[in-house]
């Protein structure tokens, strides 16, 4: 993802994996409250089948948020946040800090990197990247399905980030914090083929045209290409992903089951709960996520170029 004519040296590999941890942080803490909105719109209705006149909760993305501040304050929208913190520090430095590293191995060193070394390399990274943070996810998750009830005495599911971590280990064995691990690694390969490989493409073609300079505008116009491409490929797998790992013990025997489960009792409109706030969510995060992560990047190596100048 280095661009056409860019001014700038070429970071060390180390130099990306640190940057795109860091920009994945920041577009968690800026977007958060919309992930938790999509959950929860993707949670509604697994319990049971819905029947006419059966109330329905949460109306979109700014209605579930309206709703939850409402009746569970606003911190319920930051439920997960450390996790989630967590997830980024792993997942975002492997998926994205490495992307490059693996585009130049599937093409032996090669800077010229055609469609299919690209989509290797996004689905390597984002496989890599489930196996570093895949209980981080599912912690995550957990949290934000869970509905806090101030004004009331019901306990909550968990107490804190690393409760959860512990308390799924003792009651679920250290299996359940892999739980939804095959379809997370299903999911994340095609975010990753949809998101970085869009982005890396309309970066390129942005350039190579002189549309825009290597700077700030390019990196928005290919950072929210790249989520809405994403958004509309991976909302299918991220539901039946997300209903998974927020399932207790022994509800789905695995992802086709509850993807067959779905779509028996819910229909095919099910796959696409949560759209909207996927589409918000994903959207602004890969905005936030490339522009940061760009920034960060160009930052860390001038930086070091500078160091070893003075050296």
């Amino acid at each position: 993802m280095r661009g056409a004519g860019a001014a700038d040296p070429s970071p060390a590999a180390a130099v990306k994996i640190v940057s795109a941890g860091t920009a994945g942080c920041v577009a968690e803490l800026v977007t958060f409250p919309l992930d938790t909105a999509k959950v929860r719109l993707q949670i509604q209705g697994e319990s049971k089948p819905s029947v006419e006149g059966q109330r329905i909760k949460y109306r979109g993305v700014f209605g579930t948020i309206f709703t939850m501040v409402k009746t569970e304050g606003p911190r319920s929208l930051y439920n997960g946040l450390v996790a989630g913190l967590h997830r980024q520090m792993g997942f975002a430095s492997v998926r994205i800090g490495l992307y490059d590293t693996m585009k130049q191995f599937y093409t032996n060193g090669s800077d010229s990197a055609g469609i299919s070394a690209r989509l290797l390399a996004g689905c390597s990274t984002g496989a890599m990247a489930v196996a570093v943070a895949q209980p981080t996810d599912v912690v995550k998750i957990r949290f934000q399905a869970q509905v806090r009830r101030p004004a009331s005495g019901t306990a909550s599911r968990y107490s804190n980030t690393f409760d959860a971590y512990k308390t799924i280990a003792r009651d679920e064995g250290v299996r359940g914090l892999w739980k939804g691990c095959l379809t997370n690694i299903t999911r994340n390969a095609i975010v990753n083929c949809c998101e970085l490989v869009t982005y890396d493409i309309i970066k390129e073609l942005i350039l190579k045209y002189h549309l825009m300079t290597d700077n700030m505008p390019c990196h928005f116009t290919a950072g929210f290409a790249a989520g809405f491409c994403t958004t509309v490929v991976v909302s299918p797998v991220d539901v039946v992903k997300t209903r998974v790992m927020n399932s207790t013990p022994g509800k789905y025997s695995g992802a086709i089951n509850c993807a067959v489960t779905m779509l028996t009792k819910e229909g095919t409109t099910a796959f696409y709960k949560g759209f909207i706030p996927a589409f918000l969510r994903l959207g602004s995060w890969n905005i936030v996520m490339f522009m940061s992560y760009e920034q960060l990047k160009r930052g860390f190596a001038r930086f070091q170029q500078s160091r070893d100048s003075a050296l």
